[in-house]
């Protein structure tokens, strides 16, 4: 199996990370190398007056790809995802898909810098800021872990941001370092645990504030403070997650007061076997009506767990589908 995948429709050349594969940079720079002399050598790839790169490259790729291309075609182009024209339509805003020329080889109609606009639409994205919240003790940071994971599992999905905003020692990669020695993830968290204080606070509100992938998770403390108040304040969305079902109302309250739009309450059960999953009727055709009154999606999720992999957890995976979905909208 390759950890890059690589795919040419038309003068397109569609690239990509395979998530279902991590890799190492080396290894995706090789398996890159790999494929496109392939592709190449076979004739799928055979040259001519322009390609068209479309994907997500790492920079050793970007130069490979660009070295192997660049004598077969006149020019060479990578696709910008911001620029191109915008349209506005009764499902949302599109743009046409536009890209700039990086590298000439012959050519006397492109030159390096130029825009090549084509037919092809892309959907304007939305930028969504979600706070996982709920009292102490729920398995917030555990669900933040799968949930990362089940949305990089998630071909094409947006890459997931993670704010630790709560100083509990637990940063992200405290989940990957209890499966491989838990007594030193437990030793690094009690060093790096501290205090909510009111300067701590402000200063996560800024990481929350200035977040700007497609898909933000921002992990908070288990308490309704002002603290708490100022740091979720720049957030978009909340998911709450309570082992006790009877404090999800005034989580609601307080997230309500914020403004934030409840995609989710999970009851944390760590003792059961299964979970359970419960969308709204018609989530992703109703998604911003329904979001304005109750949650897109209820249920449990079971055994939030140090040391396990939890993506493949049915509630998480459909929270990852949610939270990939809003991006969407």
């Amino acid at each position: 199996m390759q950890s890059y995948q690589i795919k040419l429709e038309g003068d397109v050349l569609h690239v990509g990370f395979n998530r279902d594969f991590p890799a190492q940079g080396d290894r995706i720079a090789k398996d890159a190398l790999e494929k496109i002399t392939q592709m190449i050598d076979s004739g799928e790839i055979c040259g001519g007056k322009r390609i068209l790169i479309d994907g997500p490259q790492s920079v050793p790729v970007a130069y490979i790809l660009s070295h192997k291309l660049v004598h077969l075609y006149a020019a060479v182009a990578v696709l910008d995802p911001k620029l191109g024209s915008k349209i506005s339509t009764p499902d949302g805003a599109i743009r046409h898909k536009t890209y700039i020329v990086t590298s000439v080889h012959g050519s006397t109609e492109y030159q390096v810098g130029d825009l090549i606009e084509t037919q092809e639409s892309q959907k304007e994205r939305s930028r969504i800021k979600v706070v996982l919240c709920g009292p102490p003790q729920s398995g917030k940071s555990c669900l933040r872990d799968g949930l990362k994971r089940a949305i990089l599992a998630s071909v094409n999905a947006p890459y997931p941001y993670v704010i630790t905003a709560c100083p509990d020692g637990e940063g992200s990669w405290h989940q990957e370092a209890c499966e491989n020695n838990e007594s030193l993830a437990s030793d690094c968290k009690r060093k790096n645990k501290g205090d909510v204080t009111p300067e701590f606070a402000k200063e996560a509100a800024q990481w929350v504030k200035s977040a700007n992938q497609l898909i933000n998770i921002i992990d908070v403390g288990g308490k309704i403070t002002d603290e708490n108040k100022l740091i979720m304040q720049p957030a978009t969305h909340a998911v709450i997650l309570s082992g006790d079902t009877s404090k999800f109302v005034e989580w609601e309250e307080f997230c309500q007061t914020l403004g934030l739009k409840i995609i989710a309450k999970i009851h944390s059960q760590l003792n059961a076997t299964e979970d359970e999953v419960l969308f709204r009727d018609a989530w992703q055709d109703n998604t911003s009506e329904l979001l304005e009154s109750k949650p897109l999606l209820k249920g449990s999720v079971h055994g939030l767990k140090r040391g396990e992999n939890l993506s493949t957890r049915p509630m998480v995976k459909s929270l990852a589908d949610v939270l990939i979905h809003l991006t969407k909208c």
